[in-house]
């Protein structure tokens, strides 16, 4: 025996199937006949099914938010999660709202139920705008950078003669004051090498124990040692001097135009690498019809409001409208008063005239039917033939018989 082969199903089996399926069908529609409308539930199905898409990127955006926003404290990033769950609660009763708002036969409930909506539509407004911004956000901070850096390098451009300049001044200043210094340490040298020498002479005495003595004893101009100290400042304050001249004329030797112009290309063809990458930036030169690069930060940010909160509204309602859509609401035998018609009482003789017509017409349709000779019935349906006399034999004037006629 193979194992699989199939028995064809029983026609009983199969018959009590289909009236099963024709009964549920039946109930389902005379229920929905009572309540006043129809839920197509696929829709409903497709309605939640985007919402928990929504809810899921929402949570999804803010759970990367708080991470990136924290700074690592625990207690700041479970803290900015609390607010997210909350909106994904509310963003939840949406579609419920929608549905109420249709089946709903109060007014004041269907008032309060598109109120409902609006509000969560709000929230979703909310939250997917985030999604939106936090998605241009990178190429927004870099484009900032790049611009920001561009702005220096324009600046320490446009700085560079007043800085070459001041840096030549102070240049200028100590080495003017070096000069200065070296000509009064000359002036030093050459008056200290102007003075006497020292005179010495031979002193004889004698001391308290009435020895004799001999010593020798030297007198020095008292101007050397006020020359000798002002040549040991001259000294000191040309080392000094020396060195901070080193120093400007290195700041100096740093300050170049043709690496501050070279600083600038690099900077603008950064922030040029920058705008290309930003889609935003992109759309928004296509709008205003200028160069990516030369659009304003006011012009980014109005089409990113356009950009962000048009999408965010579109998406608070696309599952509220298929909501909406997905029930079909009929009059009900209530509304309809099939039950109490009333009959005008001016219609009433062409009422009566109608029905007075139709039951001639079925009175002559119960007439017994001619029965012929033969007991045959003929259709009343079927026209016979009128029956055509024979035409009358011609006159005879002389009295004689006709042709072939006998007397």
């Amino acid at each position: 025996m193979n194992l699989f082969s199939k028995t064809p199903p029983s026609r009983d089996v199969q018959r009590e199937r289909r009236d099963w399926v024709l009964d549920q069908q039946r109930w389902k529609h005379q229920r929905d006949i009572e309540r006043g409308y129809r839920i197509k539930w696929g829709y409903v199905a497709i309605a939640y099914l985007v919402e928990f898409m929504v809810i899921g990127a929402s949570l999804a955006g803010a759970w990367l938010f708080a991470g990136y926003y924290s700074d690592g404290d625990d207690r700041a990033f479970y803290f900015m999660l609390l607010a997210p769950l909350v909106y994904a609660a509310v963003e939840l009763c949406r579609v419920p709202l929608g549905i109420l708002a249709r089946t709903q036969r109060s007014w004041f409930v269907k008032g309060l139920a598109i109120i409902g909506i609006v509000f969560a539509a709000g929230v979703t407004t909310k939250s997917v705008s985030q999604l939106g911004e936090m998605m241009f956000h990178p190429r927004l901070m870099d484009a900032a950078k790049a611009k920001t850096a561009l702005k220096d390098a324009q600046a320490d451009r446009d700085s560079i003669d007043t800085r070459i300049a001041a840096a030549n001044a102070r240049v200028e200043q100590y080495t003017n004051e070096l000069e200065q210094i070296e000509k009064r340490s000359a002036e030093n040298a050459s008056q200290l090498a102007g003075l006497p020498a020292q005179r010495c002479e031979r002193v004889y005495g004698t001391n308290s124990r009435g020895m004799r003595y001999s010593n020798l004893k030297c007198v020095t101009d008292p101007r050397t040692a006020t020359l000798n100290a002002a040549v040991a400042k001259a000294g000191t304050d040309r080392s000094a001097i020396v060195k901070e001249l080193e120093e400007a004329r290195k700041a100096r030797g740093l300050l170049d135009r043709g690496a501050a112009d070279r600083k600038v290309a690099d900077a603008e063809q950064a922030y040029r690498n920058s705008v290309n990458r930003s889609q935003l930036h992109s759309f928004t030169a296509m709008v205003y019809g200028v160069d990516p690069i030369d659009v304003t930060d006011a012009q980014v940010h109005a089409f990113l409001r356009i950009f962000v909160f048009v999408p965010a509204l579109c998406a608070a309602f696309a599952s509220t409208i298929l909501a909406l859509s997905a029930v079909s609401v009929r009059k009900t035998f209530m509304d309809e008063d099939d039950l109490g018609a009333a009959v005008d009482p001016e219609a009433t003789p062409y009422l009566l005239a109608s029905i007075a017509d139709g039951v001639r017409q079925e009175m002559a349709l119960a007439q017994p039917r001619p029965v012929t000779r033969d007991a045959s019935v003929i259709p009343l349906e079927r026209r016979t033939a009128p029956v055509v006399p024979p035409p009358p034999p011609p006159a005879n004037t002389s009295g004689n018989a006709p042709t072939g006629v006998t007397a």
